[in-house]
């Protein structure tokens, strides 16, 4: 296939504080480009300095999409849905003549937009609440019993993964990795991709992480208290489970002081880098470029998708 002739789409990268946002921010000034949100937490309006989206004035010098847009009390948003919208922003900014540039650490999202959605059919109801109601240890006793392939492959504490595979292979009698093989909607052949990775130095990383929870914990405080004010909002909302909301919950009911949440909040962070680092290590595509030394200015990177 010519991918010349087909509309180009960048897309940047990596793990949690990686430098993402700056670099997607200074690509989208010199190319006219549309910043176009890929992380599953920043899509919620009422956190912004907890979730780290780009402040108003970062957001005044280049157009950004899918940041913020989504209420907490929202809680059937999900990676297909995002898919959708993000389809939309895509096709809007080709439009206006304007590089979409995707930015996020979301595996699920970019591979949702970019290679499609399951066609899994709708869950029955009595199905999802039997095996929501089990114990994770026998959901995955479970699992392995029904899907072998699916629990060998999940690790039996992964409540979310455990909990679908075993309603998916319930309710429609074929295991999650067949209907994954059929994936539906996957953009990736109707775009000319580049797609760039940010990996740093790990101890870099650590270090980075390490400031910006401090600074999280002590900017977030105000808007936190706000959300769980609302009464909207259900205890299970996906925003309550974000990194930082927890940490930050326990420190304002006076549970734990605001150096033991940054402490937390730290060390979840660096947790959950360390999944990323190692999903976008091993997971996408040998084209995707992986950038393990760079500089604040991004010299390089920007002539990647320039060039």
């Amino acid at each position: 296939m010519n991918t010349s002739a087909l509309p180009r789409l960048a897309l940047i990268a990596g793990p949690t504080a990686s430098g993402k946002s700056a670099l997607a921010l200074l690509l989208a000034e010199r190319t006219g480009g549309t910043v176009i949100n890929a992380d599953a937490s920043q899509v919620y309006r009422d956190l912004r300095i907890c979730t780290a989206r780009p402040s108003p004035a970062e957001e005044a010098r280049a157009p950004h999409r899918l940041f913020g847009h989504i209420d907490a009390a929202d809680t059937g948003y999900s990676a297909a849905r995002w898919a959708a919208e993000a389809r939309a922003a895509i096709a809007e900014a080709h439009e206006a003549g304007s590089l979409p540039i995707l930015v996020g650490g979301t595996g699920l999202y970019l591979g949702t937009l970019l290679d499609g959605i399951a066609p899994v059919p709708p869950i029955d109801a009595a199905v999802r609440a039997a095996v929501r109601a089990l114990p994770i240890a026998d959901a995955h006793a479970a699992l392995a019993a029904e899907d072998p392939v699916a629990a060998a492959r999940l690790a039996p504490a992964d409540t979310a993964r455990v909990t679908r595979a075993l309603e998916v292979v319930r309710s429609t009698g074929r295991p999650l990795g067949d209907w994954q093989r059929e994936r539906v909607g996957g953009i990736a052949a109707t775009v000319a991709l580049k797609a760039l990775i940010l990996l740093p130095d790990r101890a870099w990383l650590a270090a980075r992480i390490a400031r910006r929870a401090d600074a999280i914990v002590a900017g977030s405080l105000a808007e936190t208290a706000t959300l769980l004010a609302r009464r909207d909002v259900p205890a299970d909302a996906p925003i309550l489970r974000a990194i930082g909301v927890p940490e930050i919950t326990r420190h304002l009911r006076d549970e734990i002081d605001a150096r033991e949440a940054a402490r937390l909040l730290d060390a979840n962070t660096r947790r959950y880098a360390k999944r990323q680092y190692t999903w976008f290590r091993n997971q996408p595509p040998a084209t995707w470029l992986r950038q393990e030394n760079y500089a604040s200015e991004f010299t390089n990177e920007i002539k990647f998708f320039v060039a």
